[in-house]
């Protein structure tokens, strides 16, 4: 016998014989594709009621092997006869029974609406907003506790670190913060020049533009590219670093991984975001006087002077002020994301997504709550 793989047919009283000889490995994957391949055509009619696989003089086994086989038996199974597998030896038994578990018995039935599936749906929601703010509350009250202990020791500040992350939160992030609020400032002036010329008023158009981009638009703008751009970040390299063991290992060296990994990416953020904000916020009052002068034929002189009887100091340190809480907010759920990744690929692409969605929604809500609480102090 050469070793060349072999299925041969033969009849069993009422039913089918299967002999299967020679090396059933992938150095003859070819040949062994074409002789299953030929073989599954058995299965169509349903017409043998019984076939029996034997693999007794099967001189060598592996994976690539056992697959066949096991694809085989399936799709027989499959065309409504009754499959056994015999002459199995004891080297091989496991190896055959590990390729038969995968995907077996997995049944996905479709379920129907119902209203008992609505409200059960609707409680699972509840449940993860309720764990999303315990583990809001839970990250916050670790990383006081690493501050604390940063503040009362504090040589064990990573400063270095700390650095680092704001050089790739801060100053990689000017051009893109830059470009966009200075699109934006071009587009809102655009706009506002568009209907303000309807009623004699395109000066007007500064107002608007003024306090809009200083108190809102401005740090909102910058708040979400930050959660999109470094908030990601943050999830998907907390994350890699669970796959990986990395934070199991920090704490098996007596690190605090709060205070290693989540402290100086939380002060680099708060940090960082003013200063983008403060940017953005010039970029797009940039942006705006430029339209303004080329489209609305508002010259800078009267643009710069309109300006400066439109605003006040309360406009800019309203939205100055908003920067480090959703920077705070950013930074918590994109670290609390992060350390809720699993060990999978899938895992850490649905928290880093998680992590973006979350931190938008939540900045949102913290503007709407200054903006109620600014204007009930009449700022």
């Amino acid at each position: 016998m050469n070793g060349n793989p072999t299925l041969e047919q033969t009849r069993l009283g009422s039913g089918l014989a299967l002999r299967a000889a020679g090396q059933w490995t992938v150095h003859h994957a070819p040949d062994l594709e074409k002789i299953v391949d030929t073989t599954e055509k058995l299965g169509g009619s349903g017409a043998n009621a019984s076939i029996v696989i034997d693999v007794s003089q099967i001189s060598s086994l592996d994976t690539f092997g056992a697959w066949l086989i096991e694809r085989l038996r399936r799709t027989l199974t499959q065309g409504g006869a009754d499959i056994k597998i015999s002459g199995l030896s004891a080297d091989y038994a496991s190896l055959v029974g590990e390729v038969q578990r995968v995907k077996e018995g997995v049944v996905h039935k479709r379920q129907r609406a119902t209203l008992t599936g609505a409200v059960e749906a609707v409680g699972k929601s509840v449940v993860e907003i309720g764990e999303t703010l315990v583990g809001l509350i839970n990250m916050a009250g670790s990383i006081i506790y690493a501050l604390g202990r940063v503040i009362r020791h504090p040589t064990t500040f990573r400063f270095t670190s700390t650095i680092h992350h704001l050089e790739q939160v801060c100053w990689r992030a000017v051009p893109i913060v830059v470009l966009i609020t200075f699109l934006i400032g071009c587009i809102i002036a655009q706009q506002g020049i568009f209907q303000f010329r309807k009623f004699g008023a395109d000066v007007f158009v500064v107002d608007m533009l003024g306090v809009l981009v200083l108190r809102e638009i401005g740090v909102l703008l910058v708040a979400i590219m930050v959660a999109g751009r470094s908030g990601s970040a943050y999830t998907a390299e907390l994350g890699s670093m669970r796959m990986r063991e990395e934070v199991d290992a920090l704490r098996t060296m007596g690190f605090d991984p709060t205070e290693v990994l989540i402290l100086p990416r939380i002060l680099a953020l708060i940090i960082a975001m003013p200063i983008l904000a403060f940017l953005g916020a010039m970029a797009a009052l940039y942006g705006g006087g430029l339209v303004a002068w080329v489209y609305g034929g508002v010259q800078p002189e009267a643009f710069l002077a309109r300006l400066r009887e439109a605003i006040s100091i309360n406009h800019f340190t309203v939205g100055l002020i908003k920067a480090p809480f959703m920077a705070l907010i950013i930074g918590i759920i994109a670290c609390v994301e992060g350390a809720a990744v699993q060990g999978s690929a899938e895992s850490l692409g649905r928290h880093t997504t998680a992590s973006v969605v979350k931190s938008i929604f939540f900045v949102i809500v913290v503007d709407g709550i200054f903006a109620i609480f600014f204007a009930s102090i009449g700022i």
